[in-house]
């Protein structure tokens, strides 16, 4: 395999033979088929062809190099921001002493499946707390099942 002026050219050269015959190409020809491959408007099956390699072998090496590709991204910048938004404890807000008269309520309980399948549990809650979560409930969009 040579690059002449309109690409690859030739087969890719084997290296090695195993026992069990799996071949070893040569390394630098392997990696500029794969960057003949993923030039836009390739195709990879044709090119595989081409150049006597498995068409699903070279689908798998493709996908080898994204995946290290995207490995080292991902430690070049170890610290990404995240998706998820920091909890923040608010303060307590001063309530107005309850009356004698009125009931202590133990806190309630409230279960819901979400349509997702997330299941949401609180537990001893009082009526502010429930009464906040069954409105942040009612926004979610629901699809007609």
């Amino acid at each position: 395999m040579r690059l002449d002026g309109a690409g690859i050219s030739g087969e890719l050269r084997v290296v090695k033979v195993l026992r069990n015959g799996k071949r070893r190409f040569d390394p630098v020809e392997k990696e500029r088929l794969i960057d003949a491959c993923l030039e836009p408007g390739v195709s990879v099956a044709g090119l595989a062809l081409k150049y006597g390699v498995n068409a699903n072998q070279l689908r798998n090496w493709i996908k080898l190099r994204q995946r290290r590709q995207a490995e080292k991204a991902l430690t070049v910048m170890p610290y990404a921001p995240s998706a998820f938004v920091p909890v923040v404890e608010a303060a307590p807000t001063a309530r107005p002493p309850a009356m004698s008269a009125r009931p202590t309520s133990t806190g309630v309980r409230l279960k819901a499946r979400l349509p997702n399948g997330v299941r949401l549990e609180l537990e001893d809650a009082d009526a502010e707390a429930l009464s906040a979560m069954i409105e942040a409930l009612g926004r979610c969009d629901v699809p007609a099942g």
